[in-house]
């Protein structure tokens, strides 16, 4: 691999997370999908089971990462980003130009091909910025993965005020700003997401400066949904309807004021950077490791080798100081491969509580109109922003409370995601009781949200056990997870049960409570079973955490020799 230039300072770092921001916001583009779906089937005359093949399509483009993953240890954050863009302008490109018939004709096979290759854009996006500036803050990784997660959930409220506001709720429009306009956004910022050299010393302003970008993005949030009602309730002038959209960019600039405040104002303080960072994007090879002396050894590395093999260590330890260095296999909390995960009894575990979570997840909100008008709410608009809303929140809750007590009691995230899915356990059988009280459902839906957005905590964990190195990849598999959980769930589960109860009533739409009672007490089960493993899980990996967190903050693996 092409050795990177890495970026020095403490202000790059903050200025590739403001980027970030608005590549994230741009990865969301697959939530736009019924925004324009309904033009999919009046202009080009297909059929329900037509748009919801295209729909699998775009859930399917959009979590296939393996690719992305596998080329962030090889290709440049820059060369990702454009790779993205690309996919963007060729997918959305197909789908502009037949919706808005210029071109006819296109036969439903392309067009599945085309919308798939467009949502794939969002996974080289998603990665670049997401692995990029997980290295730059390798000891934030808890606030860095939820604020950047938490941009993208909360993209679809974003995409939904351009639409509604600028262009005129109309889907060819929308179709022309997806292929033109996210691409100039992500190569007009493509230069700012760039791997930097992380200091080893504590910045006493850190914790100030995430708190500040984690409020930003809650008022950014906010925001969102409030235009969005307000637009939707009220006709505004068009005057009124740009300065909002106004207010909406300068938010989404408000990460920038870290970097500016650090330009003006100047911190006395100094950490030295990373003897090297090259650690994170060399070449794949097997470990090799220094060899460390019995104290350094004993008091740091201890906790961190419990349950594996001690013998290794104590041949290392006995070839004396410099004497060899040893190939080994890698051990939690150092780096793997993807092969090597594989037979990780802990990865599975991981990747199973995040399959039940995220599955139970998506049903609903894949299902959310259907089951709002199935419980009597008529506009499910407010219902949409709601989960959207409070999704956001999760997402960026987990990462600043698990990162709380993963510096101050040494408690792995994973106890977070059991959490939510415990309260997920009693929000769905909250569901299936039917209570005859629009509230309720508000209330019921807001916690979905949050539960769901509390299982993108695999994000941070996976680069705590498994390491940096092969970040990308790692963590991409586990988003395999979400697509696999939709369709078990939420297409074989609760489509056939919602179709079996219509058919009863002699409808094509469900109306009360029987539509989806049984589907939402099989996912309490679901969600019943992810928490017992998220127990399971958290007790097998608390060594790791606190061999790695045992100072108070993160503590980075050594370095080999000649790095």
């Amino acid at each position: 691999m092409t050795k990177l230039a890495e970026k020095s300072g403490s202000r790059p770092p903050w200025v590739g997370l403001a980027a970030a921001a608005w590549v994230q916001v741009s990865a969301g583009s697959g939530s736009t999908f019924p925004l324009y779906s309904s033009a999919l089937k009046s202009v080009l005359g297909f059929s329900q089971q037509q748009v919801t093949i295209l729909g699998v399509a775009c859930d399917l483009g959009e979590n296939m990462g393996l690719l992305p993953g596998y080329a962030s240890n090889k290709l440049p954050p820059w060369s990702m980003l454009l790779i993205g863009a690309s996919s963007c302008f060729l997918g959305f490109g197909v789908l502009w130009l037949s919706v808005s018939q210029i071109v006819h004709g296109l036969p439903f096979w392309l067009l599945f091909i085309a919308l798939a290759l467009a949502t794939n854009s969002n996974s080289w996006f998603g990665t670049a910025s997401l692995v990029t500036n997980m290295r730059n803050f390798p000891m934030s990784r808890g606030p860095v993965a939820g604020l950047l997660k938490g941009y993208i959930g909360i993209s679809g409220a974003a995409f939904t005020v351009l639409f509604s506001m600028v262009l005129h709720h109309s889907a060819t429009n929308l179709l022309l700003f997806l292929t033109v306009g996210i691409p100039v956004i992500c190569l007009t910022v493509m230069y700012f997401i760039r791997p930097c050299i992380p200091a080893t010393g504590e910045d006493p302003s850190e914790p100030m400066y995430f708190a500040f970008l984690l409020a930003t993005s809650i008022l950014f949030a906010a925001y969102l949904v409030v235009t969005t009602v307000v637009s939707e309730v009220f006709i505004l002038p068009s005057i009124l309807k740009y300065v909002l959209v106004a207010i909406m960019v300068l938010l989404l600039l408000s990460p920038l004021a870290v970097p500016i405040k650090m330009t003006l104002f100047r911190s006395n303080s100094k950490s030295s950077p990373l003897g090297s960072s090259d650690n994170l994007a060399k070449e794949e090879g097997t470990q090799e490791e220094p060899l460390l002396t019995p104290s350094t050894s004993a008091s740091n590395l201890g906790p961190i080798f419990e349950g594996d093999d001690e013998s290794d260590m104590e041949i290392l330890l006995a070839e004396g100081e410099g004497a060899v260095k040893k190939k080994r296999k890698p051990r939690r909390g150092e780096d793997f491969k993807l092969g090597q995960v594989f037979v990780k009894a802990d990865f599975w575990l991981l990747w199973f509580v995040y399959f039940l979570g995220m599955g139970s997840g998506v049903t609903v909100s894949n299902n959310l109109a259907q089951i709002g008008f199935a419980f009597g709410i008529k506009d499910t608009t407010i219902l949409l922003c709601l989960f959207s809303f409070f999704n956001f929140i999760g997402r960026l809750a987990s990462g600043a409370i698990s990162e709380h007590f993963v510096r101050s009691r040494t408690l792995p995230r994973t106890i977070w995601m059991g959490a939510a899915q415990l309260v997920m356990v009693f929000t769905f059988l909250l569901f299936s009781m039917a209570i005859d009280n629009t509230m309720s459902i508000y209330v019921a839906t807001a916690l979905i949200g949050i539960g769901m957005g509390f299982q993108f905590l695999s994000i941070a964990t996976i680069s705590e056990l498994f390491g940096l190195r092969h970040f990308g990849i790692n963590f991409n598999f586990i988003l395999l997870g979400n697509p696999l959980g939709a369709t078990i769930f939420s297409a074989f589960l609760a489509g056939y049960i919602y179709d079996k109860e219509a058919d009863k009533q002699g409808n094509m739409t469900c109306i009360g409570p029987d539509c989806f009672r049984v589907t939402f007490l099989v996912l309490a089960g679901v969600c019943g079973l992810g928490t017992i493993l998220s127990v399971i899980l958290t007790v097998r990996i608390r060594p790791v955490y606190q061999a790695l967190y045992a100072s108070g903050s993160f503590r980075l693996q050594p370095q080999s020799a000649g790095h």
